[in-house]
């Protein structure tokens, strides 16, 4: 079957609801591996020799690369289809995944999750345009409710998971557990996600790109290795406040540059709707404040109160349940009474709830 442009009549043949369960199945699968290695870091440090520097990249290389690529990856989806630059990310994750799991040293194992890195930023633009596409205005809350249900699940649910996984198996299963899911998302990509085409031709703007993907880069590594180095210097005079002033620079530039562009990688016009711009920032404070302190959390229940990795996953799986019912429930809601006051509700039990978990946690704990 040939692509089907952007709200052409043909586009409406697929049941949405399939095409939803299809891209969260994938969306789920690389949200996982963001959380589901921080379990492991014990085990890994065991079996490879290797220092704490040395595993904190195996996470830190996976979120730099997956941030850095973001906007281009969505770009690239307007040219070629966004069902083909999910599958082509689905493929690339899956394979790498199974690399990591082969994976004999550090390096090999940060070599892999680099790559990994490369597929989850394919993927997930797909995921948030496709749904726009398929589903009608008056559907979308549920349908984001679902997919962002799936977010939150993945999200907590990764260490629980891990723990099951690197207590009884080893931590390379946490990275194969990733092949079933990614082939049977892969069939679905093809056999039940329509190959959605805008109707004109993208420009791809390889400078905007370029500035992008430099300034991503320097903010996010030095945001990374800021702690590592006592954020001063690397070596010779490059220290991590010039890297990542550095970044901003440069970033700047890329929103000047994408100012004058007759079709930038951006729309800056999206940030004067007061609404798209206080929710980017919601979101990222959300994302900060829950994979900010998953990594020392888990860290901390296995080297502080000497729980097994089962254990400590255990005790983050209520997020996981809650969050599952919760969320779908809440777009559904959000659809018929507007989601201000759900929003609002939310930011506050989500407060309250890391609040807490900071209250109590201590040496003395259980």
């Amino acid at each position: 079957m040939g692509p089907t442009r952007a709200g052409a009549p043909g586009g409406s043949t697929r049941n949405p609801w399939l095409v939803l369960l299809v891209l969260c199945l994938g969306f789920f699968m690389i949200l996982l591996d963001t959380t589901i290695v921080n379990i492991a870091i014990p085990s890994m440090i065991d079996t490879l020799k290797a220092s704490l520097d040395q595993i904190l990249w195996v996470l830190n290389a996976y979120i730099l690369v997956y941030a850095v690529l973001l906007i281009s990856a969505g770009r690239l989806g307007d040219l070629y289809g966004q069902r083909n630059l999910f599958a082509l990310g689905l493929a690339i994750f899956t394979v790498a995944s199974a690399v990591c799991g082969l994976a004999q040293n550090t390096n090999e194992l940060i070599a892999a999750r680099v790559v990994q890195g490369v597929g989850g930023a394919l993927l997930t633009p797909q995921t948030l345009a496709i749904i726009t596409t398929i589903f009608p205005p008056e559907r979308r809350g549920a349908a984001f409710g679902i997919w962002g249900a799936v977010a939150g699940i993945a999200a907590v649910l990764g260490p629980t998971l891990g723990g099951f996984i690197v207590t009884y198996w080893n931590w390379r299963g946490i990275f194969y557990v990733n092949l079933p899911v990614g082939i049977l998302a892969l069939l679905g990509a093809f056999l039940i996600v329509p190959d959605l085409r805008p109707g004109r031709r993208h420009g791809l703007d390889q400078v905007g790109v370029l500035l992008a993907s430099l300034g991503l880069f320097g903010i996010v590594f030095g945001l990374i290795e800021g702690q590592r180095y006592n954020w001063g210097t690397i070596f010779g005079w490059v220290t991590i406040p010039e890297i990542i002033g550095a970044g901003i620079a440069v970033f700047i530039a890329f929103v000047i540059w994408e100012r004058f562009q007759p079709e930038p990688l951006v729309p800056l016009s999206l940030f004067s709707d007061r609404n798209y711009s206080l929710m980017n920032w919601i979101s990222a404070a959300m994302s900060f404040g829950m994979l900010g302190l998953f990594l020392p959390l888990t860290i901390y229940f296995q080297s502080v109160l000497g729980m097994t990795a089962l254990r400590a996953g255990l005790t983050l799986a209520p997020m996981s349940l809650v969050s599952m019912v919760v969320a779908p429930n809440a777009g559904r809601m959000a659809d018929r009474i507007g989601g201000k006051y759900i929003l609002m509700a939310g930011l506050t039990l989500f407060a309250v709830g890391m609040g807490l978990i900071i209250l109590v946690a201590s040496a003395d704990s259980t």
